[in-house]
C-alpha cells in the first residue's frame, strides 16, 4: 500500500508557468478588479466583460505549459498515492500527468448552465452570448466566484482526512474555505508548507516543515524528503 500524499496548490505553482495571480497586484487580476470579473455581481452587471475575460484566460492557457513543480508532483505518483486539491482553474496539473486532481474553484476549460449547476460541458473555445444549454439557458464559465458555494469542498475534506502527508504549495492560506482544509488533517500528519513568503499558521497542531522556496524548487526538495522517509 502506497502512502497517501495530499497536496493543496494555489496560484503560486502556476505563476512559474506565466499565469498571473491577482494577489500579486493589489487586487487586480490581469488588469481587472476581481469584483468585476469573479463575482456573481460582476456577472449580472457586465456579463460581456466577464465572458471576454475568461475567453482571454482560456487563450492564455493554451500558450503556457506545466512547469517543474507540476511535473515533479506527477512523478511522485510512482511512489505515493497522490491527490491534488487545487484552487487553480487551469489544467496544468493534468497536462503534467497527475491523475487525481480536484478543482475547488472550477475549471477554465469547462462551462455550465446559468440555471442548472449540474449541466457542465468541456469547452475549449470562446464562450459567447447565445451559447445555451438544452433548455436555452445561457452558459457561463464553470468558475466558483467569490461569494459562491464550493461544491467540491466535502470531497476535499474527505481526501484531506486520509492524508499520510499533507503539502501546501503556492497558496496564501488566506482564501477560505480552502485554507481551512489543513484543520482536517490528523494530528500526526506532517505538514510541508512551500512558499517563498510563508505566513505563520495559527493554532497548528501538526508537525510542520516550512520550505521558503518557489514551487518548483520547493517541490523538488519535498520529493527528496518524502523518498528519504520511505527508506
Amino acid at each position: 500500500m502506497k502512502k497517501r500524499l495530499v497536496v493543496l496548490t494555489g496560484a503560486g505553482i502556476s505563476a512559474e508557468s506565466g499565469i498571473k495571480t491577482f494577489r500579486d497586484s493589489d487586487g487586480l487580476w490581469e488588469g481587472h478588479n476581481v469584483n468585476d470579473v469573479a463575482t456573481p455581481e460582476g456577472w449580472h452587471k457586465n456579463p460581456a466583460l466577464v465572458l471576454d475575460f475568461y475567453n482571454q484566460r482560456r487563450k492564455q492557457l493554451r500558450e503556457v505549459a506545466p512547469n517543474l513543480g507540476h511535473q515533479i508532483l506527477a512523478e511522485l505518483e510512482k511512489d505515493f498515492e497522490v491527490h491534488i486539491i487545487t484552487q487553480n482553474v487551469d489544467d496544468l496539473h493534468e497536462r503534467a500527468g497527475s491523475s487525481n486532481v480536484l478543482h475547488l474553484h472550477g475549471e477554465l476549460l469547462k462551462v455550465r448552465s446559468t440555471k442548472n449547476p449540474n449541466y457542465i460541458l468541456d469547452w475549449q473555445d470562446d464562450l459567447n452570448f447565445g451559447d445555451f444549454d438544452d433548455n436555452q439557458n445561457q452558459l457561463r464559465p464553470h468558475i466558483v466566484w467569490f461569494g459562491e458555494e464550493v461544491p467540491a469542498l466535502d470531497e476535499a475534506i474527505k481526501i484531506t482526512q486520509s492524508a499520510d502527508y499533507f503539502a501546501v504549495i503556492g497558496t496564501s492560506l488566506q482564501v477560505y474555505p480552502a485554507a481551512g482544509l489543513i484543520d482536517f488533517t490528523s494530528r500526526e500528519t506532517p505538514i510541508f508548507y512551500i512558499d517563498p513568503k510563508p505566513i505563520k499558521i495559527p493554532n497548528l497542531r501538526n508537525p510542520l516543515e516550512v520550505i521558503p522556496e518557489v514551487a518548483s524548487k520547493g517541490v523538488a526538495f519535498l520529493k527528496e524528503k518524502l523518498l528519504n522517509d520511505l527508506q
